[in-house]
This record gives C-alpha cells, sequence and structure tokens, in this order.
C-alpha cells in the first residue's frame, strides 16, 4: 500500500518523480536556508553577511565584513550548536521512521513501536524521582551527563527486550517484534506513570518538560556525544534501501533476491536504537518526525527507498530546524518545547492524510 501515498497528494507529484535528484537538491538547498534562518533570528540579530563573517573567521579566513563580539559568542556558542544538534536529531529521527515503515511494511510505523522512546521515558522518570539527593551530591559532570545517559540506558534497554522477545532459533519475527513492542511500551508506561505519582512538583515539572522536548540544552558537547551514534545510523541504514524495497514484496521475495533478512532486520534495530536512543538523550521525546517525514517523501518521490531514505533525513533536519526556531522565538524571550511545535505541524498532516485516503475501496494506510 505504501505504492498508494503518491495518490493522496492534490498537487501534481509527477513532474517532480521523474527528476529526484531535483528533489534531493531542493532539500538540500532548503536545509541550507532554513540552518542559516535559524542562526541568524533571535533576540541578537545578525544579517547574512555577518553571519558568513562569523563563520568564515572561525574557520581561519578573513572577510571584511564587521560584527561585534556578541554576535560572535550567540552565533558560535549558542544557536550554532542548537542548529547542529537539530539537524542530527532531525536526520536520524525521520530516517529511522522510514526505515521502521519499510521494515514493518506499514507506513503507521515509526520508531516508537519498539520502545526506544517508551524506555527512555521510563528510565529518565525514575531518575529524576529517584536521583534527585545523588544529583545533590554529584559533581557538575555527573549532574549534566545523568540525565542523557539515563534516557540511552533505558532507551537500548526497551530494545534489546523487544528484539530477544521476537527472536526466536536465530530468527526475528517482524509480527512478534510489533506485539512485543507494544508489550514494552504499556509496561514502560505503567513505570512512568507510578513515578509521577511519586514525583514532588518540582520533579513533575521537569518530568512534563522532558517529555515535551527541547534544544534548548544544546552544547557542543550535546552535539560531539551525539554524532558518532546519529552519524553512523545517517551512513548505515541508507545503503539498506535495496534490502528495503526488496522487502515491500515480501521476507519469502526477498530472501530469493538474495537479501539477507536476519540481518538486515538486525542492522536495522541497532542503527535506529543508537540514532533515537541518542536524540531522546539529547533532547527528550519529539514526537511525529518520525512518522510525517517519511509519508511527504513518499508524496514527492515515490515509494522507492533508494530515495526515501536520504530525503528523509534532508526534510526531518530541515523540519525539526524550522520547528526550534519557531519554538524559541514565537513567544520570545519565553521558549516553547520543540515538540508542541512538531505535533502542532504533524498532527493535522497526519489528520489530513487520513481523510484523503477514505476513498471508496480503501480501508486506510497499510
Amino acid at each position: 500500500m505504501l505504492a498508494k501515498l503518491h495518490l493522496l497528494s492534490p498537487f501534481s507529484f509527477d513532474s517532480l518523480r521523474t527528476r529526484p535528484l531535483f528533489v534531493l537538491g531542493g532539500l538540500g538547498l532548503f536545509l541550507l536556508f532554513t540552518s542559516a534562518m535559524g542562526i541568524a533570528t533571535g533576540a541578537v540579530t545578525v544579517s547574512p553577511n555577518q553571519l558568513i563573517a562569523i563563520l568564515a573567521n572561525s574557520a581561519g579566513l578573513d572577510f571584511p565584513w564587521t560584527y561585534d563580539a556578541r554576535q560572535e559568542a550567540v552565533v558560535i556558542a549558542i544557536r550554532l550548536p542548537r542548529i547542529l544538534l537539530g539537524l542530527l536529531i532531525g536526520s536520524g529521527l525521520a530516517l529511522s521512521g522510514a526505515t521502521m515503515q519499510g521494515l514493518f511494511r506499514n507506513p503507521l510505523a515509526d520508531p516508537g513501536l519498539i520502545g526506544i522512546s517508551s524506555g527512555a521515558a521510563l528510565a529518565v522518570t525514575a531518575w529524576i524521582v529517584l536521583g534527585g539527593p545523588l544529583l545533590d551530591r554529584a559533581g557538575a559532570f555527573l549532574s549534566y551527563t545523568s540525565l542523557p545517559l539515563a534516557a540511552f540506558i533505558g532507551s537500548m534497554i526497551a530494545t534489546l527486550l523487544v528484539y530477544r522477545l521476537s527472536t526466536q532459533n536465530g530468527r526475528t519475527i517482524v509480527s512478534t517484534m510489533l506485539l512485543a513492542g507494544i508489550a514494552v511500551n504499556a509496561l514502560a508506561g505503567a513505570g512512568a506513570g507510578f513515578f509521577v505519582l511519586l514525583a514532588t512538583d518540582d520533579q513533575l515539572r521537569d518530568i512534563v518538560f522532558w517529555s515535551l522536548g527541547s534544544l534548548g540544552g544544546a552544547t557542543w558537547r550535546a552535539v560531539f556525544t551525539t554524532v558518532p551514534f546519529v552519524g553512523l545510523a545517517i551512513l548505515a541504514l541508507p545503503r539498506l534501501a535495496r534490502s528495503l524495497n526488496a522487502l515491500l514484496l515480501g521476507e519469502a521475495e526477498a530472501t530469493h533476491l538474495g537479501i539477507s533478512i536476519e540481518q538486515v532486520k538486525r542492522v536495522i534495530v541497532v542503527m535506529t536504537a543508537l540514532a533515537v536512543g541518542a536524540s531522546v538523550a539529547a533532547a527528550g521525546s519529539i514526537g511525529f518526525v518520525g512518522l510525517v517525514v517519511p509519508h511527504l517523501l513518499r508524496l514527492m518521490v515515490g515509494p522507492g527507498h533508494r530515495l526515501v531514505l536520504p530525503g528523509s533525513a534532508l526534510l526531518g533536519a530541515t523540519i525539526l530546524v524550522g520547528a526550534d526556531t519557531i519554538a524559541r522565538t514565537i513567544i520570545a524571550p519565553a521558549e516553547l518545547p520543540i515538540g508542541i511545535v512538531t505535533a502542532s505541524l504533524g498532527a493535522p498532516f497526519f489528520l489530513w492524510l487520513l481523510l484523503r485516503v477514505r476513498h471508496p475501496g480503501e480501508s486506510g494506510l497499510a
């Protein structure tokens, strides 16, 4: 049914599909534009010339355009790491979502199906409630890294549990993985709810803020910590495009085409867990990016993963950077959690998509 998605748009994407490289090039340019706007926009304004000069001079080049020290500090120390972290997280979430939809052969799938986000939420909630006294006596480094570390460990444990439950005799059953993911999500949700009941008002505020997601804590340390995990997934997952295209025909047919199905499943689960786990650890829970972005790409370029995967990475990064720019400027000097912005943008589109498929003879997306 993935092939039907390109028929859902009221616009004509046929001409774009004949020029897929044009679409990817356009997405790349749009990403550069959105990133530049995000760096230049805020309480301290930076003109395009000043932005170029700041970045060039930081790289050791000499540009004549003038800027003051405050503008340089804001760009280099605050906005640039925030934009880079948004690029990493947006591309990682969208690419993971597209890959999971291909693995499950279900356009409603997202990385949360295998328990990554719920495992992180349980670990973070437990750590906020139970780890507070420890943090009061911990050093600055431990206090800074404890929450992301808890989120990452929780996501890895949940993913490993789902994978082990769905694997028998060296064979991973996708339908069992889906059911195991539902069970683990429910169990983690119950555990998180229990810790919420034990939380104080301040702890409850921290839990809610984390669950809505934010790039407000972005630093160069967070960027360098996230790069290895998300970067590895960005490099590895697009290489599975041919295998995912074969999986659209079914596992038996893909095996006959020479695809090592079990190896593909393992790589997808591991890379998705690393990318989403690191993203959740760095910015909290951010919804709809991994679900909606692959749909947009299929509307543009069709169901083939050779274009959907890299396109999802580009568009996911663009959307998250744009959403973060909106989140930190729309009610300035206050800041909205980015999860509110992504949900506000993603939910109406998804409802529109559901309404578009309710034609006679169609029962849904999958």
